[in-house]
């Protein structure tokens, strides 16, 4: 699979997620500092509570502006038959009787993209299924955990 198209797949959704935000943000900065959420009485908290939402949408913008850096500068790696998992890493996973694919990322987990009309799901070292893979490699069986539950798994392989 060709992985530089993925991680620009990934890059292009993680922009478009970033033009959202910014567009909310600076529609809840403008309702924060708009003339009707002036307070009417010492309770009225409309304009407090709507910079509170400026504030955790910028938080978000930055966080993806972060994670776009990243992915910019992550170059494809090549992993060979017997290499670990890590990141970089496009991993095939058969669970539960259905085959799923991962890329390992450095930020962005839970981000899907759809190449070769497959879907691929972003994780990253530190999420649960990405700390379970993390150092495994292909052929390996290992008992994962999802939703609570030990699952046998399958890494059919790591690319």
């Amino acid at each position: 699979m060709n992985k530089r198209a993925i991680i620009q797949k990934i890059t292009a959704k993680l922009v478009s997620e970033l033009e959202v935000y910014f567009r909310a943000a600076q529609f809840s900065r403008a309702e924060a500092t708009h003339e009707s959420n002036k307070p009417e009485n010492k309770y009225d908290t409309r304009g407090l509570e709507a910079g509170y939402l400026a504030r955790g949408q910028s938080k978000q913008a930055a966080e993806l502006e972060a994670a776009i850096a990243e992915y910019q500068k992550l170059g494809v790696k090549k992993f060979a038959v017997g290499d670990a998992i890590n990141i970089g890493a496009l991993v095939e996973l058969e669970h539960g009787g259905e085959s799923s694919l991962y890329f390992v990322g450095p930020r962005a987990g839970g981000t899907e993209v759809i190449h070769d009309k497959k879907e691929i799901l972003v994780i990253t070292p530190q999420s649960p299924l990405g700390e379970q893979l993390i150092g495994k490699q292909a052929g390996d069986q290992p008992q994962l955990t999802f939703g609570g539950t030990k699952q046998a798994a399958k890494i059919l392989r790591v690319e």
